[in-house]
């Protein structure tokens, strides 16, 4: 049971307002190796009952490097540097900050929407709201009782 905890953990960090099993299956037995890189890192929040955030750590790239495109419910963020050449008299003795190209993407569930998305600080924060259309909501179907108004006729004929 333990090895079925490790393999979904990953996968459900990629997942947001997901209710459906089969597609957390099946985008687990695509490419592996792309599925569960670890960079950029990123938070999933929950905000309320509708309502989730997506947080990146993308210190070092500018908002003209990074891209965000929803299609087919599925959410993705790219970002690509362009080469910065460091001046002659520098010499970067340790280089920490990564830089490379990512593509990160996240499988949304029905009616999930993106609402905003922000970078300030280093962070890019995408919001996301699901929007269930009116009739596709749950409705309380009133009951009639039938066999009361027959037992009242009933009672009216005595």
């Amino acid at each position: 049971m333990t090895n079925v905890l490790a393999l979904t953990t990953p996968l459900m960090r990629q997942t947001v307002g997901f209710d459906r099993f089969n597609d957390l299956f099946e985008s687990l037995l695509r490419d592996t190796a792309e599925s569960f890189d670890s960079y950029p890192p990123y938070n999933i929040e929950k905000l309320g009952e509708d309502d989730y955030k997506i947080t990146m750590a993308v210190a070092g790239f500018r908002q003209e490097d990074l891209n965000i495109v929803l299609q087919d419910g599925v959410l993705t963020v790219s970002g690509r540097t362009k080469k910065q050449e460091a001046p002659e008299t520098v010499q970067i003795l340790h280089r920490g900050i990564a830089s490379r190209p990512f593509e990160r993407t996240f499988r949304l569930a029905d009616y999930i929407k993106v609402t905003d998305a922000d970078l300030r600080d280093g962070l890019l924060t995408v919001s996301l709201a699901r929007e269930v259309p009116e009739e596709k909501k749950p409705r309380l179907i009133p009951i009639k009782d039938s066999g009361a108004k027959a037992l009242e006729g009933k009672k009216d004929k005595k």
